[in-house]
């Protein structure tokens, strides 16, 4: 897939019904920055915004991903595919912000009471050291934990960990 000849692609689209980045990137709800990003082939749009450009633009998504017209229509099953992978993809990005939420919220609780503890000077080798400790460990792990999940190294650990069980087993 040559990005520099998709965006191309998508410009000259775009040009031909005579609408600006700013315009578009309003009735996509995307910043025209995005816009332009996709333009350039810098960057690609998400599955779903590409099914929606192809909807806007009267082409099939195939000429879009191929970065040029093509003779061949996309029949109605391929298409339901692309979506049911759109939506799927959603999915996974809505069930991942939740757990960072969710992170982030326990991580800043824990920041919170190390911070109550240590500035009343309550960590003076009392059980209060302690839980202050424990509390910036657990942020800690927290700060590990969000720098693998959006790293994506948490998929190949769970890659790796799958390989692993199918060993055993």
């Amino acid at each position: 897939m040559d990005q520099q000849k998709i965006g191309c692609f998508l410009k000259k689209l775009r040009k031909e019904n005579n609408i600006t980045q700013e315009q578009f990137a309003e009735i996509l709800g995307v910043s025209n920055r995005s816009i332009s990003r996709w333009e350039t082939g810098t960057n690609m749009p998400d599955l779903d915004i590409l099914i929606q450009l192809a909807d806007y633009y009267g082409v099939e998504l195939t000429e879009i991903l191929d970065g040029e017209r093509s003779s061949e229509n996309m029949d109605k099953k391929t298409e339901e595919s692309v979506m049911k992978t759109a939506d799927y993809s959603n999915q996974e990005k809505i069930i991942m912000t939740k757990r960072m939420n969710r992170l982030f919220i326990i991580g800043t609780i824990a920041i919170l009471i190390y911070l109550a503890f240590d500035l009343s000077g309550l960590t003076d080798g009392t059980i209060y050291n302690d839980i202050a400790s424990f509390a910036l460990g657990v942020a800690f792990g927290i700060l590990i934990l969000g720098v693998l999940y959006t790293s994506r190294y948490m998929m190949k650990l769970r890659a790796f960990k799958m390989r692993l069980l199918k060993r055993e087993n």
